[in-house]
């Protein structure tokens, strides 16, 4: 596989961006977060997207031109609407009105409406971090997610996310993960890759476990820790569509469909002012001490630092110069 530099990789995202539609400033924003999954390993949310993002940029399906509207509804409330464009620069603007909202009441919440998939939710929370407010978000996707003991695929694998400050500009946890055993983006790579996939991640359409991808994407994933995930992804549900303004899981057409209905999901975070706290800073640099006293443990994220050059599969690489060519 080839090595390429994230700044390359953002580059040309953002060339392949604008070539199908996309505004600048608005595909500056997206292919930041394409770049950044990369630069972790996050494959499923970097460049393995970009041709999706381009496809519903022409079809429609995704707005590339569009300017997000941000309200302050009450001062520990701020809402955007995306306007069926990218989360990216949505989030962006409501940003700052987020941090100030939090530094004067100690929490606000933040709402999405209206967006296309966010893909990495840790992207986003990673940021308020590193604000040095603590970042919680969750949100929603197509349905793939039966309810334990059933067959109906209900909500989607709702990611939810949670960072915290270190307080000097980074991140000193961070988690970032779907309430399945899996990702759904895992699966569709196996299938890519005429692979099986691991038995305990997904069910087939009548509701027994497989290692087919393709009786698993016409079957449920299936949560984590069984009803323990299921719950988490409901609470991720409501959050997302019920706060944000989404729309819930059942209504969201196939991610990567290349053209119908908008995604219109929403993401839906908690930004906590951690100087409220009465001890927070000490009694987070105790755990990190507790943790490290045994050899090879750490805190989720603890000390994880992005590369600048990452490998590639070279059909991807070719396929996403292709697309900044036009």
């Amino acid at each position: 596989m080839p090595k390429i530099s994230i700044d390359d990789i953002a580059t040309t995202a953002k060339t392949a961006l604008i070539k199908h539609g996309a505004d600048e400033s608005i595909a500056l924003h997206v292919a930041r977060a394409v770049a950044q999954a990369e630069s972790v390993g996050n494959r499923i949310c970097g460049l393995y997207y970009l041709e999706s993002y381009c496809v519903q940029l022409q079809s429609g399906r995704v707005r590339g031109d569009v300017t997000p509207a941000v309200s302050q509804p009450k001062p520990g409330v701020v809402h955007v609407d995306a306007k069926f464009g990218f989360a990216q620069p949505a989030f962006a603007a409501g940003l700052p009105a987020a941090l100030a909202a939090a530094r004067q009441n100690g929490v606000v919440s933040l709402g999405i409406g209206h967006a296309h998939t966010c893909t990495s939710l840790g992207y986003f929370t990673q940021q308020i971090a590193e604000y040095g407010m603590i970042g919680l978000g969750f949100t929603n996707a197509s349905p793939i997610v039966a309810p334990p003991g059933g067959k109906a695929r209900t909500i989607g694998t709702n990611p939810i996310a949670f960072s915290v400050p270190d307080g000097q500009g980074g991140v000193a946890l961070q988690f970032d993960q779907s309430t399945t055993v899996v990702a759904l983006g895992k699966i569709t790579m196996a299938k890519a890759a005429g692979e099986k996939i691991p038995l305990g991640w997904a069910l087939d359409s009548d509701g027994h476990p497989t290692t087919d991808p393709d009786a698993a994407l016409a079957g449920s994933l299936v949560s984590i820790g069984g009803y323990k995930g299921w719950g988490f992804g409901v609470m991720g549900e409501l959050l997302a569509a019920g706060m944000a303004g989404g729309i819930l899981s059942r209504d969201v057409k196939p991610l990567k469909a290349a053209d119908g209905a908008p995604h219109d999901l929403g993401q839906y975070y908690i930004v906590i002012d951690p100087g409220q706290g009465h001890a927070f800073s000490e009694r987070l640099e105790a755990l990190a001490e507790i943790v490290a006293q045994e050899p090879g443990t750490r805190l989720p994220g603890q000390n994880k630092k992005p590369n600048q050059t990452v490998d590639i599969p070279e059909a991807l690489w070719a396929l996403s110069l292709g697309l900044a060519a036009g």
